[in-house]
């Protein structure tokens, strides 16, 4: 993982609202983003936005089926970005 997508995921996490979301979708499964935004005191078109830097940053992936999207969290991602964060700080410098 290099550098600029540790720095991006990092801004995606650094946003309370979104760091809620993602830990309910690794939490609770698949989710659609209307469920999400029940979830949370926020409109459907705030939690699409939300999910959408999610997914620009690999933390989850999005399915279409009709009208609705689903999103899936992706835990490989935030393992190799655990990774990178360990390396840049404690040593082995493989974040480019």
């Amino acid at each position: 993982m290099n550098q600029q997508h540790v720095i991006k995921i990092t801004k995606a996490l650094s946003d309370r609202t979104r760091f809620n979301v993602l830990q309910a979708i690794a939490t609770g499964g698949e989710q659609c983003c209307g469920d999400l935004a029940k979830q949370f005191p926020i409109k459907q078109a705030t939690c699409s936005q939300h999910l959408k830097i999610l997914a620009e940053a690999g933390l989850v992936t999005m399915r279409r089926e009709g009208q609705f999207n689903y999103y899936t969290f992706i835990p490989d991602t935030l393992s190799a970005y655990c990774q990178a964060l360990e390396h840049a700080f404690l040593g082995s410098p493989t974040v480019n």
